[in-house]
């Protein structure tokens, strides 16, 4: 899990290369979820959640 103020002091393209790989990580634990090989079901909720950080950043940067 990762801080709020880590993501405020990052760059729009930096942000936005977060936001990719954490959505490719999200999609490879749904996948594995569905096949009962998550070993931390917890860690889908953290990064669902660093997610939403990431995008409101970037919503806030392009708003500048």
């Amino acid at each position: 899990m990762a801080k709020a103020a880590e993501f405020k002091d990052l760059g729009v393209e930096q942000l936005q290369q977060r936001a990719d790989e954490l959505d490719k990580e999200l999609f490879t634990l749904r996948i594995r979820k569905a096949m009962g090989q998550v070993e931390k079901p917890l860690q889908i909720r953290v990064i669902r959640r660093d997610l939403a950080r990431v995008k409101t950043y970037l919503r806030q940067k392009a708003g500048r």
